[in-house]
């Protein structure tokens, strides 16, 4: 087993989960392949979305998840396989979408099926990222009368 690139496999998939929370775009795209792919099965979004590029990825993610969307990621216990310069991963997840402007919180799970490709300058990127929800639900903010935000990020003089 190579350790040091499972080593640096997780660390990408943290990079970009870690990357999409902090709306770090540049960062992001630098996680995944020019030819990467993604597939979000969310049914937030009715059908599941399908993105072929790392501009599209990242575009889509943008839209979808900037401005005064705030996110948290946690991937966990991956299963990883390596061949040579490629690999494979499972990783369970969790997730929250607070939106603010929507007044709504939507919290899910599922398993990420990942590939990865060991590129050109060494380092490992993505080159496919997807889910299907194991579960999800939204919860309009105001049937949480108590909820108060002691701090938010991307609130523009929220307190």
């Amino acid at each position: 087993m190579d350790l040091v690139a499972l080593e640096d496999i997780k660390r990408v998939k943290h990079r970009y989960l870690r990357c999409v929370d902090l709306k770090r775009w540049d960062e992001v795209a630098d996680t995944l392949a020019p030819e990467a792919t993604a597939s979000y099965g969310t049914p937030t979004y009715g059908e599941p979305i399908t993105l072929d590029g790392r501009e599209a990825i990242t575009d889509f993610l943008r839209d979808k998840l900037g401005g005064a969307i705030i996110t948290t990621h946690f991937a966990v216990q991956p299963e990883i396989d390596i061949d040579g310069d490629t690999a494979t991963g499972t990783w369970p997840f969790e997730d929250t979408v607070i939106a603010t402007e929507h007044q709504v919180v939507i919290k899910g799970a599922a398993v990420y099926e990942d590939r990865y490709r060991r590129c050109e300058d060494g380092r490992w990127r993505i080159t496919h990222t997807g889910y299907t929800r194991t579960y999800e639900f939204m919860l309009p903010l105001k049937d949480l009368p108590s909820l108060r935000f002691t701090a938010n990020r991307w609130a523009e003089n929220a307190f």
